[in-house]
């Protein structure tokens, strides 16, 4: 039997995408194993988002090369932004990889594998053309899993400065509703209970991400409807009530800010002002009370000055986000930012990271302190990492909860009461 190894960097939709090549993979007799040193095929799917995502992937690849050394017919191949992004290049700086796979070119995996097998291909192959040869093939559901991924749409229009996404990903591309739902219900009928719906900017689906919402969640047997990343200036009033009178749907919106600063949110072009999103703040608690609410955050932009940080500072502390993916802004060759003449110093960036997750780490607590005693319905997951003896679950609001493991199963529906809130993560006991 032959076996594959897909590695993974970067975001959700990567996820999803690996899940899609290894359902292609499956269909001609490859199975998953852990073991590098086991398989017949390397996939890595990369991301190139930030540098120090590259710099992993390079790392990777440069221990592979001792296994193709030992052995010759194993195939590697580089898939995702940064195969995309660097083409040849990578082939140029390590030529033990023998094919490329961009964004775009998902459904060619299993032609170019099966060429490699049959001796049809002498050299190496790269697949990044601008053509898109349609949307990837439905993941493989018979492996439960109790939460999946399903993009609704790929690639971005928006072109943050900073942003690499629209030139490896490309513009937006919308999947017909019906396809969609035809994939959450087959998901479901396979004992995935929790689906999040993915896209880079899922406000902007071209059928009305709304109307897709109260579709899917109607569909029985689903428990939870979850959905990422929402861009602010998109966020209508309809998909606020739709979450608000959803039986399925989370109330947890991820909603990237970036910044707290209208000269920086400018110059990153990201359409909105901080008032216009403290105003939406505003609408989405009026309407979801109960609503969990995260961000990103970009630190060390460029012409970011100590008012501006200070200005986003403010900002968070007003705001109250329950949780912040904080980051380092990181120079990307190819877009305007990259361009940027007033580049921020290195040291200066690690030293405002530190101050925006120490303010944010204390808002986080604070909010996590209101929840103990409380009692909430959590979907579990799984054992912890690193405690046999502990599960863990999530509640609607996407909040993670630890307590001891009696008889319960991954995918049961449970109710925990909060013992120990922490910054990160609840404790609690089993009702």
């Amino acid at each position: 039997m032959k076996k594959f190894k897909i590695l993974t960097y970067g975001c959700q939709m990567n996820v999803a995408d690996s899940e899609r090549m290894a359902a292609q993979l499956k269909k001609i007799g490859y199975n998953s194993t852990d073991d590098f040193d086991d398989a017949d095929l390397i996939l890595i799917n990369t991301c190139c988002v930030r540098e120090s995502a590259e710099d992993r992937v390079y790392g990777k690849i440069g221990e592979l090369k001792h296994l193709k050394r030992k052995n010759p017919k194993l195939i590697i191949g580089i898939a995702g932004c940064m195969a995309q992004k660097e083409g040849e290049n990578l082939i140029r700086r390590a030529p033990h990889i023998d094919f490329i796979l961009g964004t775009g070119r998902l459904n060619q995996l299993i032609n170019i594998v099966q060429s490699f097998e049959n001796d049809l291909i002498a050299n190496h192959i790269v697949e990044i053309s601008n053509v898109d040869d349609g949307f990837s093939p439905i993941a493989d559901f018979n492996n439960n899993s109790v939460s999946s991924f399903i993009p609704i749409m790929y690639g971005c229009n928006n072109f943050c400065t900073y942003c690499i996404v629209p030139h490896v990903r490309g513009r937006e591309r919308s999947r017909k509703p019906q396809e969609i739902i035809s994939e959450v219900e087959t998901a479901v009928n396979n004992g995935v209970k929790e689906i999040t719906l993915l896209g880079q900017n899922v406000n902007s689906y071209s059928y009305g991400f709304a109307d897709l919402l109260k579709k899917i969640d109607s569909i029985k047997n689903l428990c939870r409807l979850r959905f990422m990343t929402s861009h602010p200036k998109d966020l209508s009033d309809d998909l606020i009530k739709t979450i608000r009178d959803g039986k399925n749907i989370c109330e947890h919106i991820h909603l990237p800010v970036q910044y707290g600063s209208d000269k920086i949110l400018k110059k990153m072009n990201r359409i909105y002002t901080v008032e216009k999103y403290r105003q939406l703040v505003k609408k989405i608690r009026a309407e979801i009370p109960n609503v969990s609410l995260t961000t990103d955050l970009i630190v060390g932009f460029p012409g970011e000055t100590d008012e501006d940080f200070n200005q986003t500072l403010d900002f968070i502390r007003e705001i109250k986000f329950d949780a912040a993916y904080t980051f380092i802004y990181s120079r990307r060759s190819g877009t305007p930012a990259a361009e940027f003449e007033d580049q921020v110093d290195e040291s200066l960036k690690h030293e405002r990271l530190k101050k925006l997750m120490d303010v944010q780490n204390e808002i986080s607590l604070e909010i996590n302190e209101k929840l103990n005693g409380k009692i909430f319905e959590i979907l579990t997951e799984g054992v912890s990492k690193t405690d046999e003896n502990i599960f863990t679950g999530r509640t609607r609001t996407n909040k993670l909860i630890l307590f001891k493991h009696r008889d319960e199963k991954v995918g049961d529906l449970i109710n925990v009461k909060i013992i120990q809130p922490q910054t990160w993560i609840l404790k609690g006991e089993r009702i």
